[in-house]
């Protein structure tokens, strides 16, 4: 993108020809997800496709503190990644040609760098663009560990495409392209990890066949405390999954008429009201739905996977005597398992408590979470009428505040555009 000349003709102000590089590097950062309540409801809302008389799923899932940082910029016809690992190792770079069969079989292939390949193909497909480098230089967020590493790495990439080649997805554009990139690998996911992509906003998710709703949650003014706590054993997913599916789309038994049960209308009561109780920051009575949604879980979920879902880990975790002083309630993560586990703490001091408790006398491996901010800029204000003396004359026909800046980025912006960013973020 190219603006050349002055603003208003022969202008003497000195505003000079401004050329921004539209292939300039942009920095990135997306977080991990947390399922808070609803888990497995997705894929089994999706059964409505073909039998209306299974309920909706619903969930509610919120960013973690935890994220992915890189910074990206264009290539002509290659894909280059590096990246960073949660214990500081770095691989890569890693590179292959930027041509759909190319992309096409590395994401079929498995392994790392095939959802890279998997999302670059998808948005390929559907944007004219090139190809893209992108150095993954920050990772504090755990892989394997039930916080969608591998979803919020398709979304870094998905995200990375669009700032550099000003596509201009929302957020639904997101994780739709790193949806559709993550299931032409060997791995299978499901629609709620993508949301990511929203950040740190607590939000409520629809599934009813294959279409998919999304709501923000108000965050609360208060914060809420969670700890997510790795219970450093091992759980078979695709197990648990393959057992639970067997519930559906028609019950044969009354193991599986409960599993329904559990994934429709105890969930659908359950999450409803705790989207209430997140917007109005009582922790309370959200570690209260946590554990009562635990206890629908093993008495409907267990029988029907007793292999897997018995996880004796998990439940002395959530029952440990260390813990419960520290704690409203909590359930388990993800698929459930013995794979983590999720706490609402009392107070910020007791969150710390908490994770010195999992992390010095459980040996374990906790992290940190909250919902809602801490502290919040109320109000604020930003001129944006007047005129300059530095400017004159242009200022007579652009208010300062419209006036063109280049943003790292690369990127023409209104003057205000920044402050309106940083304001908002806060």
């Amino acid at each position: 993108l190219r603006l050349g000349g002055s603003l208003c003709g022969s202008c003497p102000c000195g505003v000079k020809r401004v050329e921004a590089d539209m292939a300039g590097k942009v920095d990135l950062s997306v977080c991990g997800r947390v399922c808070l309540l609803g888990e497995h409801s997705d894929w089994a809302g999706g059964y409505r496709r073909t039998h209306a008389k299974i309920l909706p799923g619903r969930c509610i899932v919120t960013g973690t503190d935890q994220t992915l940082e890189a910074t990206a910029w264009e290539h002509p016809n290659k894909l280059i990644l590096t990246t960073t690992r949660d214990n500081g190792e770095v691989v890569g770079p890693w590179e292959c040609d930027f041509r759909d069969e190319e992309l096409l079989r590395v994401a079929k292939g498995g392994g790392f760098w095939s959802y890279a390949a998997g999302v670059a193909y998808q948005v390929k497909t559907y944007y004219p663009v090139n190809g893209l480098v992108v150095e993954n230089h920050t990772t504090t967020l755990p892989m394997k560990k039930g916080l969608s590493s591998s979803a919020a790495y398709c979304v870094l990439i998905a995200r990375a495409f669009s700032k550099v080649y000003d596509l201009r997805m929302p957020p639904r554009a997101e994780m739709e392209m790193a949806y559709l990139g993550e299931i032409l690998t060997p791995s299978r996911c499901g629609r709620m990890d993508q949301c990511c992509a929203f950040g740190r906003v607590p939000t409520l998710m629809f599934f009813d066949g294959d279409l998919l709703q999304t709501e923000k949650i108000d965050p609360p003014k208060e914060p809420i405390f969670l700890v997510i706590v790795d219970l450093c054993a091992a759980k078979d997913t695709m197990e648990i999954l393959s057992c639970l599916n067997k519930a559906y789309p028609v019950a044969s038994n009354e193991i599986e008429e409960g599993v329904q049960k559990l994934l429709g209308e105890v969930n659908e009561k359950i999450v409803k009201e705790a989207a209430e109780v997140i917007s109005q920051g009582d922790a309370k009575r959200l570690g209260e739905l946590m554990t009562y949604a635990q206890e629908q879980f093993d008495k409907f979920a267990i029988p029907a996977c007793p292999s897997q879902l018995t996880a004796p880990k998990l439940h002395a975790t959530l029952t440990h005597p260390s813990i419960q002083p520290l704690v409203w309630g909590g359930k388990g993560v993800g698929s459930q398992g013995d794979g983590c586990a999720q706490f609402v703490a009392r107070s910020e001091e007791a969150q710390q408590e908490l994770l010195r408790v999992c992390r010095d006398e459980l040996q374990l491996n906790p992290l940190s979470l909250s919902i809602g901010k801490k502290h919040c800029v109320k109000t604020c204000v930003i001129p944006c009428a007047g005129e300059s003396p530095l400017l004159f004359p242009c200022c007579q026909v652009t208010p300062p505040a419209l006036f063109p800046i280049v943003n790292q980025d690369g990127r023409p912006k209104p003057a205000a555009t920044p402050l309106v960013e940083r304001q908002t973020a806060s």
